[in-house]
Order: structure tokens, then C-alpha cells, then sequence
């Protein structure tokens, strides 16, 4: 049983793909703990330095199950559980130094924009859309929407999206910065898998870290994070990934200057 999260690693790369099509990838309670179980396994194998999100059928995922819940009749507490699990998962990913590309097809609603938002980097195909709708339905943001979303795009525009009906095309979140590049959807796996095999190619470990030290630090004092900086900073100079580079580095200004 997969709980609608399918899980392959191929080497160093982990693909976590959503796997309820026929509920636009929206998220029931089995698979907001297969969510967290997945982050947790993905995040403590050492061998694992890159992560694609991705997602199958017409769209990325609409959030929250509130069909489900609604025709079940859960409860309040119910939906926080289902809601705290999703969330373990989330700071999980976003917390751990290992970078995460998303590829984003169709609809992107509610909590599907804090999932998706877990990602470092955003490729949307051209047909992608994104909607909040929590006020349609008396609800508030989820899944890490409140912090991630003004953490990408603003405050302002953020309020915009959660106080209003209103829709972006993948256009118009390529120009708030909602996400990093539109393709077209036939390209849409190839240059995912792009993005992903230029980091496990390049200095992985250093683009891992940047990850980190850029998401966390938003919660933090200056003063720590200019600690962590430095100590990461000497930790990977001390690598033989960037002893290699930084000697090519600096052969080649030599090169150049005579």
C-alpha cells in the first residue's frame, strides 16, 4: 500500500510523487502520515542528496480531503491530526539540508500551496494554476501556507490570494515568484530532472546546506545565523568536495592574472 505517496530512489536521487489522481492528489489522513513517514525516511538516508516532488494525473494537489471530510464527518480535532502530521513532514523537509525540486501540473489549491512551497525550486508547466480558496469554505491556511506563501511572494500578495477568489496562471506566479520557471507540460519532467541532476553533479553537498541555512533562518536571530554561517562555511571548506573546487578556483585566477 502506497497511501498515495509513491517513493523511489534511483542512487542519490528520491522521487516523492503524489499518487491520488482521481482526488486531485488532496490529502486524506493515510496519506498525510505516509507524507511524514516518507520525509522522515527520505531525510535520514545519507546516500539521498536530492529530492524531486512531482505528482500524477491532471493536478498537483488540492490540499486538504475536505470532500472526505466532509462525507465522513470528522471532526475538528480529526483535521488537526491529519493537519500535524502533514506539518511534520513539511518542517522535516524544510529544515533538512538536502534541496527539493518541484514539478507542478494543474490545479494548486489550499494546503497544495504550502506543499508545493516545500520545495527549494518550482518548475510549473504552462497549464498550472493556483487558488487558495480557504475563505470559500470557512476555512484558515494550513500546511505551512501562512509562512511559506509570504515567504515567497510577500505579505501583500500573499493576503491578496487568501482574501480574495482569485486565481494566478502559471504566468502570473512566474511574476509574483511564486515559482521559479514555466515550461511547457511536455517538458515538464525533463527539466525537473534537469535542475535535479545539476546539483547531484555539482557541489551537492554545498547546495544542500544553502537550502538549509536560507529556510531555517527565518526563524531565527541575526546573531544565529551569522554563527551557523560561519561554522557551515568552515565545515565545507574542510570537505574534499570544495578543496577540489576552491584549488581549481584559484589556478585558474592565477592563470588568468599572468
Amino acid at each position: 500500500m502506497t497511501d498515495g505517496i509513491l517513493l523511489r530512489v534511483e542512487g542519490s536521487l528520491a522521487r516523492v510523487t503524489f499518487d491520488r489522481p482521481a482526488s486531485l492528489n488532496a490529502m486524506d489522513f493515510p496519506m498525510a502520515r505516509r507524507w511524514r513517514d516518507v520525509a522522515h525516511e527520505v531525510t535520514s538516508d545519507p546516500l539521498i542528496a536530492a529530492v524531486i516532488l512531482d505528482a500524477n494525473g491532471p493536478a498537483f494537489c488540492a490540499g486538504g480531503d475536505v470532500v472526505a471530510m466532509a462525507t465522513t464527518g470528522a471532526a475538528g480535532a480529526e483535521v488537526t491530526a491529519t493537519a500535524e502530521a502533514i506539518h511534520d513532514g513539511i518542517r522535516t523537509f524544510v529544515e533538512a539540508p538536502l534541496p527539493m525540486v518541484a514539478a507542478v501540473q494543474g490545479a494548486v489549491a489550499g494546503g497544495g500551496l504550502g506543499l508545493m512551497l516545500t520545495a527549494d525550486y518550482v518548475v510549473a508547466s504552462d497549464n498550472a494554476r493556483f487558488v487558495s480558496r480557504y475563505a470559500n469554505i470557512g476555512l484558515t491556511p494550513d500546511l505551512g501556507v501562512s509562512t511559506l506563501l509570504p515567504a515567497a511572494i510577500g505579505q501583500r500578495r500573499a493576503l491578496q490570494l487568501l482574501l480574495q477568489d482569485r486565481m494566478l496562471d502559471a504566468a502570473e506566479a512566474l511574476d509574483w515568484g511564486l515559482v521559479a520557471e514555466v515550461v511547457a507540460s511536455s517538458d515538464l519532467p525533463t527539466r525537473v530532472e534537469q535542475i535535479a541532476r545539476f546539483w547531484l553533479d555539482g557541489a551537492t553537498a554545498a547546495f544542500g546546506q544553502a537550502t538549509r541555512l536560507v529556510r531555517v533562518g527565518a526563524g531565527r536571530s541575526f546573531a544565529d545565523n551569522l554563527a551557523d554561517e560561519a561554522a557551515t562555511i568552515g565545515a565545507a571548506f574542510d570537505t574534499p568536495e570544495a578543496r577540489a573546487r576552491v584549488a581549481a578556483f584559484a589556478a585558474a585566477s592565477a592563470k588568468g592574472r599572468s
